[in-house]
C-alpha cells in the first residue's frame, strides 16, 4: 500500500505554480476544500484557470482567491452568488467561461474516464455553439445536432470529503457528494481534503465513493467553517 498522506494543505500544493489549472469540488459553498482555497491564497499563486460549478461568495471559497485577483479565468456554470466575480468579469479583468451544468459535470467525467472529447445537444444553437463542432446523430430514434466538448485536463483537482483513507481511498457526505467525484477523476494530480483520515482497511469498501486511484495526496483538514450560502428560516407565526 502507498501511504499518500501529507501533513497539511500546504505541503499538498507545493508544486502548484503561477498559470495552471485547477478543478475545484463542491455545489454553493457545499463540499467546497476549504483548506486548499486559504493554501492557495496564502500562497499568493496567480493567473490561476480555475474550474468549479460556481465562484464562491464574496468573501468565501473561490470568492477569496478573486479578490486578491489571483484567479485569471473562471470555468463554471453558475456565479449570480459573487459580486466582485460580476464587477471583475463586466470590466474585462477575469476571462468567464460559462458552461451548462449538465455539460461541465460531463467534461470533467471524460476527463476522467480518459475520453477526449463529449457530444451534448446541450447548447446547440446558442452563444455556447459558437465557432465548436456539431454532428448530427440519431439516438433513440430521433435524430438532431450535437456540440462537440473536449474533456477538462487540469493541472490539478482539489476536493473535499467527510472520510479518507491514506491509500486516498474517499467517502463523501449527503450533498457534498455534488461534484467532488468527477471533479477528483479528471486530474492530472488530484488532492483531498477530509475530515477524518483513517488507515486502510477502516473504510467499508461497499461505501467507497472515489477509489484511490485517483488521488494523488490526501491530508485530514481542519477548522471547517461549513458556511450556508443561502440561509432561510420561517418566522415563528408562520408554524402556528
Amino acid at each position: 500500500m502507498i501511504d499518500k498522506s501529507v501533513a497539511n494543505a500546504s505541503e499538498a500544493i507545493q508544486d502548484v505554480k503561477d498559470g495552471m489549472t485547477i478543478s475545484l469540488g463542491g455545489f454553493g459553498l457545499c463540499g467546497i476544500p476549504e483548506n486548499l482555497i486559504a493554501a492557495l491564497l496564502q500562497k499568493a499563486t496567480k493567473d490561476l484557470t480555475c474550474i468549479s460549478n460556481n465562484a464562491g461568495v464574496d468573501d468565501f471559497g473561490l470568492g477569496l482567491l478573486l479578490q486578491k485577483k489571483q484567479v485569471k479565468k473562471m470555468i463554471a456554470s453558475y456565479v449570480g452568488e459573487n459580486a466582485e466575480f460580476e464587477r471583475q468579469m463586466l470590466s474585462g479583468e477575469l476571462e468567464v467561461d460559462l458552461i451548462p451544468q449538465g455539460t461541465l459535470a460531463s467534461r470533467l467525467m471524460a476527463g476522467g474516464y480518459g475520453m477526449p472529447v463529449i457530444f451534448t445537444p446541450a447548447g446547440v444553437g446558442t452563444e455556447v455553439a459558437e465557432g465548436k463542432e456539431t454532428r448530427k446523430f440519431t439516438f433513440h430514434g430521433v435524430e438532431k445536432e450535437y456540440l462537440m466538448e473536449y474533456a477538462f485536463e487540469p493541472d490539478f483537482a482539489f476536493v473535499k470529503a467527510w472520510k479518507g483513507d491514506k491509500a486516498g481511498n474517499l467517502v463523501y457526505r449527503g450533498t457534498a457528494q455534488n461534484f467532488n467525484h468527477v471533479v477528483a477523476m479528471c486530474g492530472k494530480i488530484t488532492i483531498a481534503e477530509v475530515e477524518e483520515l483513517v488507515e486502510p482497511g477502516e473504510l467499508d469498501p461497499n461505501f467507497i465513493h472515489t477509489p484511490g486511484v485517483f488521488v494523488q495526496r490526501i491530508f485530514q483538514g481542519d477548522q471547517y467553517e461549513k458556511r450556508i450560502e443561502q440561509r432561510t428560516v420561517r418566522n415563528k407565526e408562520d408554524n402556528d
